[in-house]
């Protein structure tokens, strides 16, 4: 482009230059020629591949030491928490259970396949403690269907009072957690699964929205984010991962660390032997008041009318156009 000067003659301004590349290239753009110094081309390469010359979010080395533990941690839980933004996810149910308890057709075969090795081996005691447990198994495998449909349910569920977006949230895994992550895509609705880095391998259930399932090094920042966007949470008969995260949420409503939600234990009969809460009352080492902070249900449509009536009672419904006596 040209520009006439004022007072006469003429100037060309400069093309713009190349944003990354340069016609002549800076000093430092290439190594100290080997005629100046045969031994600075090796030199140079064992400075390139020492890790001290690695940029440090590309070292993973130095990521993976103790003394990058906070940015680990911080980095745990920006990538979820992004994540849930981008897909929009407010609210959320917490859905815990076993990982062992499987749909019922497989309960079944794996029950007959300990009934039929005991058959072979009538006296043998391991072998009859494998069909025993199988036996049980089998009989709660109907809880599986029980997280399936409720899934569905909230998958199905009408827009929410808050304006937000609502979605199941699991821990990842079989059994129980897949259930109601699988209950959810029924319904064509996204469900979250919040899988852990453990020292076996292992893998996400299948149901979770692939843009959902996200994976923690830490179970402290996993733990957090099941209860950053809860409303709900809803205990199927489970071993000590259901426990944990039971217990760790009863202490926090208890605490009033985090308000008090629903917490809704699913198969009274196996809770009552499971976790005698009555019998801590009357031991006197929690209140009357904390008892009510969890309650029993038996089906899926239980668990969801449940959750709705409390929070319209507590003031702050769940969806829209519900009312308490519906």
């Amino acid at each position: 482009m040209e520009e006439k000067k004022k007072h006469g003659g003429e100037r060309r301004i400069p093309s713009p230059p190349h944003p990354v590349r340069r016609r002549e290239p800076l000093p430092g753009c290439r190594p100290k020629p080997e005629v100046e110094d045969p031994s600075a081309v090796a030199r140079v390469r064992a400075l390139l591949d020492s890790p001290a010359y690695r940029e440090a979010g590309a070292d993973i080395d130095f990521l993976a030491s103790g003394d990058a533990r906070g940015p680990r941690l911080e980095l745990d839980y920006l990538k979820a928490e992004l994540q849930l933004r981008r897909h929009g996810v407010t609210d959320t149910i917490v859905v815990f259970g076993s990982t062992r308890l499987v749909e019922p057709s497989a309960a079944a075969a794996r029950l007959l396949a300990a009934q039929c090795a005991l058959a072979a081996r009538p006296g043998d005691a391991a072998l009859a403690q494998e069909a025993s447990i199988s036996q049980r198994i089998s009989d709660k495998s109907i809880y599986y269907n029980i997280a399936r449909e409720f899934g569905a349910l909230v998958g199905a569920a009408p827009p929410m009072a808050n304006g937000g977006r609502l979605a199941i949230i699991t821990g990842g895994g079989p059994g129980i957690m897949e259930a109601a992550n699988r209950g959810a895509l029924d319904a064509g609705a996204m469900s979250v699964g919040l899988n852990i880095t453990l020292p076996h391998e292992q893998f996400p259930n299948p149901y979770v929205t692939p843009d959902l399932c996200l994976r923690f090094h830490y179970f402290a920042l996993r733990k957090m984010h099941f209860l950053l966007r809860a409303r709900a949470l809803v205990a199927f008969p489970g071993g000590f991962g259901t426990m944990d995260e039971l217990f760790e949420t009863l202490t926090l409503a208890q605490t009033r660390k985090i308000a008090p939600m629903p917490i809704i234990l699913v198969g009274e009969r196996y809770w009552r032997r499971a976790f005698d809460v009555d019998f801590l009352v009357s031991e006197g080492v929690i209140d009357p008041e904390d008892r009510e902070l969890l309650w029993y249900a038996e089906t899926a449509e239980e668990i969801w009318s449940d959750i709705l009536r409390w929070c319209e009672k507590s003031g702050n419904p769940l969806i829209e156009q519900h009312s308490c006596g519906q």
